[in-house]
């Protein structure tokens, strides 16, 4: 059997398995180069060579970065700024604003790297509207394929035709050239995916939904009865706290308000500092009146304004946070006894409040015990630290933690601390990406280093940033490209398919390539395909004795289209989970908008740029 008959099987047999949906999908990918080698189409390095290759490598890189961006809070701040333009009611507006926002970023970084850098954005907003992630995740990701023919970078296919173009002696494209195909390409899909997408796309959320944590804090405070009774107070220069033990510290009697912790004022910790300092901050609790009294009394300041008003953004803010905690059965911390305004055995976390069944709980003889609390199963806790201190102390098994400090915290505290550090990394890699000073993978790379060595995630974060099935299934599947090309299977069908439609005229040879293009296109990378369609289309060209720049242009269209299966392109993949997609979901909404890319790719170009 030959080479050609033996990888057009397995590609059924892929197509088939990825259908049914009855194995796993990275199941499916990883049989794929396994197989091509146990019929001995491709060699052990062949078959294995995508799982190195520099585009894997560069996807991987790029979900560092976009988590860190994630962590420091900037996702959950473009959330917030798209929310706003667009409102919590209109679909219109959000899905507008969003595939604009994509489109834009593809076209200087990639559909890889806008898609990975705005997929948390868009999950987020799901979580925060309560809607559908997959009404959401398919039009950012087609808007992207549709924005990467706005420029020369928003494709390596762009980069393909251009220098084809250049090597036939018409010329190569301009840098904003590609936008004349671009524009109206992108605004026919935003159209289509606005009027049709929501009856074609289905309603679901992706298993591993976040929940929405936006207004966490609030909750909290109100739950624990914290809204309007705790304040910071800064220490003055001419405070007569200063230089006062923190472990003897007491307030003046008669104050009206309880002192709930002392903290350095350049941290947010507990102070462990032996004396009080300027600029130090005393956390109390009491009415907003005593609080302001005890401040024109003692020479203390708020904090700032909005600390006068309540306990919400006192608590939690940019460099701290809250978490609730309960005790298990078992839990060692049973029987041990504890009060408001505790620290914990860390040292770096502060007790605010104790519930038992919902509600708070005092000691029962306050005079004798000090006001401390024994602790039951079933107990919470809520607990104020930094949020470093939280993330760190809070993996202890005597306690369960209701909600993840870091979840919270990229949802909720929008441009927390590392954000600048995160956007200037992106745009740095932005700027390298688009002018093409090293090749991608080194941008990269250079990005996520920078993303560790500024301190925004630490190696094991990194790893757990990656989405690992994605890298597996995109390095698994390369190596069928490899084979297309090696046995001449992609090659026999081009050439066939110009052979019996050349002599009906440019426009047909236009469509034939097109359709070939998409099919191909929708199993293997869109790079791939351009390689063998490109050669093939030039030398059509010539012998029809008319411009190859039509039949590049269309040929770089057609490679866009990748919108039918989710292994069309890795940013179909990278969707699939976070939208709960099946195999089926992507050729719903991808066929009305395959056919508005061939009338372009057929019909408007030829007006651009003439046979």
């Amino acid at each position: 059997m030959s080479p050609i008959v033996l990888t057009a099987i397995i590609i059924a047999a892929i197509v088939v398995l990825f259908i049914s949906n009855r194995l796993p999908v990275v199941v499916v990918a990883l049989l794929t180069p396994l197989a091509l080698w146990a019929v001995g189409v491709l060699d052990i390095n062949q078959a294995m060579a995508g799982f190195g290759d520099p585009a894997v490598i560069f996807i991987a890189t790029l979900f560092i970065v976009s988590v860190g961006l994630e962590v420091t809070g900037v996702t959950a701040w473009a959330g917030q700024l798209l929310i706003r333009f667009a409102g919590e009611q209109s679909r219109t507006r959000l899905l507008v604003l969003t595939m604009s926002l994509v489109a834009g970023l593809t076209a200087l970084i990639s559909v890889n790297g806008a898609v990975a850098a705005l997929l948390p954005v868009v999950v987020v907003i799901a979580v925060r509207l309560k809607r559908f992630s997959s009404q959401l995740l398919i039009p950012l990701v087609f808007a992207a394929h549709a924005g990467s023919k706005l420029a020369l970078t928003g494709s390596p296919v762009n980069v393909l035709v251009s220098e084809a173009a250049g090597d036939a002696g018409v010329g190569t494209f301009g840098f904003f050239e590609f936008a004349l195909a671009g524009v109206p390409l992108l605004i026919g899909s935003m159209a289509i995916i606005i009027f049709f997408g929501e009856r074609l796309l289905p309603h679901r959320n992706g298993a591993t939904m976040p929940a929405d944590f936006s207004r966490h804090a609030r909750t909290l405070v109100e739950q624990y009865g914290l809204a309007s009774g705790v304040h910071l107070l800064r220490v003055r220069a001419t405070s007569q706290f200063i230089g006062a033990d923190p472990k003897t510290f007491v307030l003046p009697s008669g104050s009206g308000v309880q002192l709930v912790a002392i903290q350095e004022g350049s941290t947010a910790q507990p102070l462990h500092r032996r004396a009080i300092a300027e600029g130090d901050h005393l956390l109390i609790r009491g009415e907003a009146e005593a609080a302001a009294v005890l401040a024109a009394d003692t020479h203390l300041a708020f904090r700032d304004e909005q600390d006068s008003g309540g306990g919400e953004k006192t608590l939690f803010n940019e460099r701290s946070g809250l978490a609730e905690v309960v005790i298990p059965p078992r839990s060692g911390l049973i029987g041990q006894s504890v009060f408001p305004g505790m620290l914990t055995e860390s040292g770096d976390l502060i007790i605010l409040a104790v519930h038992r069944t919902g509600t708070e709980i005092t000691a029962e003889d306050p005079a004798a015990s000090g006001g401390e609390v024994t602790l039951q199963a079933g107990d919470t806790l809520l607990l104020q630290g930094t949020w470093k201190a939280l993330d760190t102390h809070l993996n202890d098994p005597d306690v369960l933690v209701v909600s993840s400090p870091d979840l919270v915290r990229r949802q909720a505290v929008p441009m927390g601390p590392g954000a600048r550090q995160a956007i200037v990394i992106l745009l740095a890699m932005v700027v390298v990406l688009a002018t093409g000073i090293v090749p991608p993978v080194v941008a990269g790379l250079l990005a996520a280093g920078a993303v560790i060595l500024c301190g925004i995630l630490n190696v094991e974060q990194s790893f757990r940033a990656i989405n690992w099935t994605t890298v597996i299934l995109v390095g698994a599947m390369m190596p069928l490209s490899t084979a297309m090309v090696e046995t001449g299977a992609a090659k026999l069908i081009a050439e066939t398919l110009v052979y019996v439609l050349g002599g009906a005229g440019p426009m047909a040879l236009l469509a034939g390539l097109f359709v070939l293009t998409a099919i191909l296109g929708q199993l293997i990378s869109n790079t791939a395909t351009a390689l063998i369609i490109i050669p093939i289309g030039v030398a059509a060209a010539a012998s029809m004795g008319i411009s190859p720049r039509p039949v590049l242009m269309s040929t770089s269209v057609a490679a866009a289209a990748a919108f039918l299966t989710p292994i069309a392109t890795a940013t179909n993949l990278m969707v699939m989970g976070p939208g709960g997609y099946n195999f089926g979901d992507y050729w719903k909404l991808g066929l009305p908008l395959l056919g508005w890319f061939f009338i372009i790719s057929v019909f408007y170009v030829p007006l651009i740029w003439h046979f």
